[in-house]
Parts: structure tokens; C-alpha cells; sequence
């Protein structure tokens, strides 16, 4: 278990539209297979260690007749941000995907010292 002194608890939430492939073809619509979406999140400043990210699909738009098959993940994480990771394979068809992310870690505080 982490522990987190709550006088310096950072916490930052966002939403990003990992893709929209339905308009041009792109490969998580019109492709089978593995296939993989990969998005960079900068946070607004940086945690003092690396953070917990945890990441939700908060939107997908999901061809009828196919599998919905998916993985959606945090990897990469630092403290200045972390790439989204969506993941299919098969048959399945997306159109649009969107994710909604929160980080929360250690920030550094107003009356921190920097000694060096």
C-alpha cells in the first residue's frame, strides 16, 4: 500500500479522445486484428514521485455486428505524465473511443524547503 501524506496530495482528471477512425477508415475501424491506439497525457505541473493513474473508457462507439473487444491502460507514467494505451483485436470494429483518466500522488507543497 502507498501512503500519501494528505498535505501534499495532488490529484488531476482529464478526458482524451484516443481516436475517431470511422470518418477516414482508419485501422481500428476498417482493420482486423491486434491493433493499438497510443495517446500522450502532459500533467499541468509535475507530481513530486510518479503518480497512480487510473484510466476508463468514457465513451466507445462500437460497430453492432462485431465483438467488442478491448483493453485501455496507463503505461509510462512519471511524474510529468503518462501514455493512454487502447487495445483490440478480432473482428472487433471501433469507430470512436474516449478516455477519462485521474492521476493522484505527492505534489510538492508551498512551504517545502529547497535545500541543495
Amino acid at each position: 500500500m502507498r501512503r500519501i501524506d494528505s498535505g501534499v496530495l495532488g490529484l488531476e482528471q482529464g478526458a482524451i479522445t484516443l481516436f475517431s477512425d470511422f470518418e477516414d477508415g482508419g485501422p481500428m475501424w476498417s482493420a482486423q486484428g491486434p491493433r493499438e491506439a497510443r495517446r500522450s497525457v502532459a500533467f499541468s505541473g509535475p507530481f513530486r514521485s510518479t503518480p497512480v493513474v487510473h484510466v476508463t473508457l468514457s465513451m466507445w462507439d462500437v460497430h453492432h455486428a462485431t465483438n467488442m473487444r478491448a483493453e485501455i491502460v496507463a503505461e509510462n507514467v512519471t511524474p510529468e505524465g503518462f501514455d493512454v494505451v487502447f487495445r483490440t483485436w478480432g473482428d472487433t470494429r471501433i469507430a470512436r473511443m474516449r478516455a477519462d483518466w485521474l492521476a493522484l500522488g505527492e505534489v510538492v507543497h508551498d512551504d517545502d524547503w529547497d535545500v541543495d
